[in-house]
Protein backbone atom coordinates (compact mmCIF):
# COMPACT_ATOMS: atom_id res chain seq x y z
CA UNK A 1 0.00 0.00 0.00
CA UNK A 2 1.57 3.65 -1.12
CA UNK A 3 2.03 6.03 1.41
CA UNK A 4 0.34 9.50 0.19
CA UNK A 5 2.73 12.35 1.39
CA UNK A 6 1.56 15.84 0.83
CA UNK A 7 4.64 18.52 1.07
CA UNK A 8 3.10 21.42 2.02
CA UNK A 9 1.13 20.97 4.95
CA UNK A 10 -3.10 21.75 4.28
CA UNK A 11 -2.28 22.78 0.83
CA UNK A 12 -4.89 21.32 -1.64
CA UNK A 13 -3.06 19.01 -3.94
CA UNK A 14 -3.08 20.08 -7.56
CA UNK A 15 -3.01 16.25 -8.76
CA UNK A 16 -4.62 13.84 -6.73
CA UNK A 17 -4.52 10.19 -7.78
CA UNK A 18 -6.40 7.26 -5.91
CA UNK A 19 -6.27 3.25 -6.51
CA UNK A 20 -5.05 4.32 -10.50
CA UNK A 21 -4.94 0.28 -12.16
CA UNK A 22 -4.30 0.33 -15.76
CA UNK A 23 -4.16 -3.00 -17.72
CA UNK A 24 -3.19 -3.84 -21.73
CA UNK A 25 -4.83 -6.72 -22.36
CA UNK A 26 -3.83 -9.17 -19.85
CA UNK A 27 -1.03 -7.19 -18.37
CA UNK A 28 -1.54 -5.43 -15.16
CA UNK A 29 1.03 -2.97 -15.81
CA UNK A 30 -0.55 0.02 -12.52
CA UNK A 31 -1.73 -1.78 -9.27
CA UNK A 32 -3.52 1.05 -7.03
CA UNK A 33 -1.66 3.54 -7.92
CA UNK A 34 -2.02 6.65 -4.93
CA UNK A 35 -0.20 9.78 -5.12
CA UNK A 36 -1.02 13.73 -4.34
CA UNK A 37 0.97 16.44 -6.00
CA UNK A 38 0.58 20.23 -4.41
CA UNK A 39 1.56 23.09 -6.22
CA UNK A 40 4.45 24.35 -6.68
CA UNK A 41 6.28 20.67 -6.17
CA UNK A 42 8.42 19.03 -8.10
CA UNK A 43 8.07 15.15 -7.77
CA UNK A 44 10.89 12.63 -9.81
CA UNK A 45 9.62 9.04 -10.44
CA UNK A 46 12.00 6.56 -10.65
CA UNK A 47 12.29 2.74 -11.06
CA UNK A 48 12.92 0.49 -13.21
CA UNK A 49 11.79 -0.31 -16.62
CA UNK A 50 8.17 -2.00 -17.06
CA UNK A 51 7.77 -0.04 -13.72
CA UNK A 52 4.84 1.67 -15.05
CA UNK A 53 6.22 4.82 -14.64
CA UNK A 54 5.34 6.28 -18.22
CA UNK A 55 2.19 4.39 -18.17
CA UNK A 56 1.28 6.48 -15.12
CA UNK A 57 2.55 9.75 -16.68
CA UNK A 58 0.36 9.19 -19.63
CA UNK A 59 -2.81 8.56 -17.63
CA UNK A 60 -2.75 11.85 -15.84
CA UNK A 61 -3.27 13.41 -18.92
CA UNK A 62 -5.34 10.79 -20.45
CA UNK A 63 -3.11 9.78 -22.94
CA UNK A 64 -3.91 6.37 -21.39
CA UNK A 65 -7.34 5.73 -19.99
CA UNK A 66 -7.40 3.94 -16.93
CA UNK A 67 -9.61 0.86 -15.53
CA UNK A 68 -10.35 1.62 -11.90
CA UNK A 69 -9.67 4.45 -9.42
CA UNK A 70 -9.66 8.32 -10.54
CA UNK A 71 -6.80 11.11 -11.51
CA UNK A 72 -8.09 14.69 -10.26
CA UNK A 73 -6.16 17.52 -12.08
CA UNK A 74 -7.31 21.18 -10.38
CA UNK A 75 -10.26 19.50 -8.82
CA UNK A 76 -11.50 17.89 -12.47
CA UNK A 77 -11.62 14.41 -12.74
CA UNK A 78 -9.42 13.63 -15.84
CA UNK A 79 -10.81 11.57 -18.95
CA UNK A 80 -14.29 11.09 -17.24
CA UNK A 81 -16.88 12.18 -14.99
CA UNK A 82 -18.23 10.17 -12.08
CA UNK A 83 -21.99 9.00 -12.55
CA UNK A 84 -23.39 7.12 -9.17
CA UNK A 85 -20.44 5.89 -8.53
CA UNK A 86 -18.59 4.71 -11.97
CA UNK A 87 -16.59 6.35 -14.53
CA UNK A 88 -18.08 7.49 -17.43
CA UNK A 89 -15.77 8.40 -20.57
CA UNK A 90 -15.63 12.14 -21.62
CA UNK A 91 -16.12 13.46 -25.29
CA UNK A 92 -13.03 14.29 -27.52
CA UNK A 93 -13.53 17.56 -27.03
CA UNK A 94 -13.77 17.80 -23.57
CA UNK A 95 -10.69 15.83 -22.74
CA UNK A 96 -9.06 18.40 -25.13
CA UNK A 97 -10.37 21.28 -22.81
CA UNK A 98 -8.95 19.45 -19.80
CA UNK A 99 -5.45 18.80 -21.46
CA UNK A 100 -5.10 22.87 -21.68
CA UNK A 101 -3.78 22.81 -18.45
CA UNK A 102 -1.31 20.02 -18.59
CA UNK A 103 1.81 20.38 -20.39
CA UNK A 104 3.53 17.29 -21.71
CA UNK A 105 7.31 16.72 -22.91
CA UNK A 106 8.11 13.35 -24.16
CA UNK A 107 11.41 11.06 -24.92
CA UNK A 108 11.38 12.17 -28.63
CA UNK A 109 10.67 16.05 -29.44
CA UNK A 110 8.19 15.35 -32.08
CA UNK A 111 8.48 18.72 -33.37
CA UNK A 112 6.83 19.44 -36.49
CA UNK A 113 9.85 19.26 -39.15
CA UNK A 114 8.35 21.31 -41.77
CA UNK A 115 7.68 24.89 -39.03
CA UNK A 116 10.63 26.70 -37.72
CA UNK A 117 11.15 26.61 -33.98
CA UNK A 118 9.18 29.58 -33.27
CA UNK A 119 6.24 27.89 -35.74
CA UNK A 120 6.54 25.05 -33.18
CA UNK A 121 5.83 27.09 -30.06
CA UNK A 122 2.68 29.16 -31.61
CA UNK A 123 0.99 26.30 -33.18
CA UNK A 124 -1.34 25.34 -30.05
CA UNK A 125 -1.52 28.18 -28.42
CA UNK A 126 -3.03 29.62 -32.26
CA UNK A 127 -4.46 26.61 -32.90
CA UNK A 128 -6.43 25.38 -29.85
CA UNK A 129 -6.26 28.33 -27.57
CA UNK A 130 -7.20 30.90 -30.25
CA UNK A 131 -4.63 33.45 -29.15
CA UNK A 132 -4.08 35.88 -31.76
CA UNK A 133 -1.06 35.21 -33.94
CA UNK A 134 1.03 38.50 -32.43
CA UNK A 135 0.44 37.69 -28.77
CA UNK A 136 1.40 34.20 -29.01
CA UNK A 137 4.67 35.08 -31.37
CA UNK A 138 5.56 37.40 -28.13
CA UNK A 139 4.99 34.84 -25.80
CA UNK A 140 6.88 32.25 -27.75
CA UNK A 141 9.93 34.58 -28.55
CA UNK A 142 10.11 35.15 -24.42
CA UNK A 143 9.43 31.28 -23.85
CA UNK A 144 12.58 30.36 -26.61
CA UNK A 145 14.60 33.12 -24.85
CA UNK A 146 13.75 31.52 -21.54
CA UNK A 147 14.89 28.29 -22.94
CA UNK A 148 18.18 29.58 -24.09
CA UNK A 149 17.11 29.40 -27.85
CA UNK A 150 16.03 33.13 -28.57
CA UNK A 151 18.63 33.08 -31.37
CA UNK A 152 17.58 29.46 -32.81
CA UNK A 153 13.62 30.74 -33.54
CA UNK A 154 13.42 30.95 -37.15
CA UNK A 155 15.54 27.48 -37.10
CA UNK A 156 13.88 24.67 -38.56
CA UNK A 157 14.45 21.28 -36.28
CA UNK A 158 16.79 19.43 -38.56
CA UNK A 159 19.22 23.07 -37.96
CA UNK A 160 18.70 21.75 -33.97
CA UNK A 161 20.55 19.34 -31.99
CA UNK A 162 18.86 17.18 -29.90
CA UNK A 163 18.98 19.20 -27.12
CA UNK A 164 17.91 22.19 -28.56
CA UNK A 165 14.80 20.49 -30.28
CA UNK A 166 13.58 18.91 -26.65
CA UNK A 167 13.99 22.39 -25.06
CA UNK A 168 12.29 23.80 -28.13
CA UNK A 169 9.67 21.17 -26.89
CA UNK A 170 9.85 22.15 -23.47
CA UNK A 171 9.01 25.75 -24.79
CA UNK A 172 6.45 24.68 -26.58
CA UNK A 173 4.64 22.87 -23.80
CA UNK A 174 4.71 25.96 -21.44
CA UNK A 175 3.31 28.06 -24.39
CA UNK A 176 -0.21 26.72 -23.35
CA UNK A 177 0.63 27.97 -19.91
CA UNK A 178 0.04 24.97 -17.82
CA UNK A 179 -0.75 24.09 -14.52
CA UNK A 180 1.68 21.16 -14.56
CA UNK A 181 4.23 20.51 -16.46
CA UNK A 182 4.98 16.27 -16.96
CA UNK A 183 8.24 14.60 -18.45
CA UNK A 184 8.35 11.43 -19.13
CA UNK A 185 12.34 10.78 -19.96
CA UNK A 186 12.88 14.21 -21.57
CA UNK A 187 16.97 13.09 -21.93
CA UNK A 188 16.73 9.75 -22.82
CA UNK A 189 17.11 10.09 -26.52
CA UNK A 190 19.52 12.49 -26.38
CA UNK A 191 23.91 12.01 -26.59
CA UNK A 192 25.23 12.05 -23.20
CA UNK A 193 26.88 15.49 -23.85
CA UNK A 194 23.36 17.49 -24.69
CA UNK A 195 21.62 15.99 -21.15
CA UNK A 196 22.87 18.37 -19.14
CA UNK A 197 21.45 21.23 -21.33
CA UNK A 198 18.19 19.96 -21.07
CA UNK A 199 18.52 19.18 -17.11
CA UNK A 200 19.89 22.82 -16.76
CA UNK A 201 16.76 23.97 -18.18
CA UNK A 202 14.32 22.05 -16.23
CA UNK A 203 16.54 22.78 -13.10
CA UNK A 204 15.22 26.62 -13.90
CA UNK A 205 11.51 26.16 -13.99
CA UNK A 206 12.03 23.83 -10.70
CA UNK A 207 13.27 26.74 -9.34
CA UNK A 208 10.47 29.18 -10.44
CA UNK A 209 7.95 27.68 -8.86
CA UNK A 210 6.30 25.31 -12.09
CA UNK A 211 4.44 22.17 -10.61
CA UNK A 212 6.04 19.07 -12.36
CA UNK A 213 5.90 15.51 -12.44
CA UNK A 214 9.57 14.00 -13.90
CA UNK A 215 10.11 10.65 -14.89
CA UNK A 216 13.56 9.58 -15.22
CA UNK A 217 17.13 7.82 -14.57
CA UNK A 218 18.62 11.23 -14.14
CA UNK A 219 19.92 10.80 -10.30
CA UNK A 220 21.55 13.58 -9.77
CA UNK A 221 18.60 15.45 -11.02
CA UNK A 222 16.22 14.08 -8.60
CA UNK A 223 18.60 15.08 -6.17
CA UNK A 224 19.02 18.69 -6.99
CA UNK A 225 15.47 19.38 -8.25
CA UNK A 226 13.30 17.31 -6.73
CA UNK A 227 11.13 18.73 -3.47
CA UNK A 228 10.24 14.44 -3.41
CA UNK A 229 11.25 11.52 -5.06
CA UNK A 230 8.73 8.20 -5.66
CA UNK A 231 10.18 4.86 -6.10
CA UNK A 232 8.00 2.52 -8.27
CA UNK A 233 8.61 -1.32 -9.11
CA UNK A 234 6.33 -3.93 -10.24
CA UNK A 235 3.25 -1.59 -10.76
CA UNK A 236 3.08 -0.08 -7.49
CA UNK A 237 4.64 2.76 -5.15
CA UNK A 238 7.09 1.12 -2.96
CA UNK A 239 8.70 4.21 -1.59
CA UNK A 240 8.82 7.69 -1.39
CA UNK A 241 9.93 11.00 0.43
CA UNK A 242 12.84 13.72 0.32
CA UNK A 243 15.49 13.00 -2.03
CA UNK A 244 18.23 12.43 0.53
CA UNK A 245 16.12 9.94 2.45
CA UNK A 246 15.11 8.07 -0.59
CA UNK A 247 18.28 8.46 -2.45
CA UNK A 248 20.45 9.03 0.25
CA UNK A 249 18.94 6.64 2.68
CA UNK A 250 16.78 3.74 0.93
CA UNK A 251 14.20 1.72 3.25
CA UNK A 252 13.10 -0.95 0.68
CA UNK A 253 15.28 -3.35 -0.57
CA UNK A 254 14.19 -2.69 -3.72
CA UNK A 255 14.74 0.57 -3.50
CA UNK A 256 18.41 -0.11 -2.71
CA UNK A 257 19.48 -2.82 -5.03
CA UNK A 258 18.13 -0.33 -7.78
CA UNK A 259 20.00 2.83 -7.08
CA UNK A 260 23.28 0.62 -6.25
CA UNK A 261 23.60 0.73 -9.83
CA UNK A 262 23.39 4.59 -10.07
CA UNK A 263 25.19 5.32 -6.55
Amino acid sequence: MSVLVNSVANTPPLVQARNVHKSFENLEVLKGIDLDVVPGEVVVILGPSGSGKSTFLRCINHLESINRGSIEVDDEQIGYRLNKGRLVKLSSHAIALQRRKIGMVFQQFNLYPHMTALQNVIEAPIGIHGESRSQATENALALLDRVGLSAKAHNYPRQLSGGQQQRVAIARALAIKPKLMLFDEPTSALDPELVGEVLSTMRDLASQGLTMIVVTHEIGFAREAADRVVFMDGGKIVEQGKPEDVIGNPQHPRTRSFLSRFI
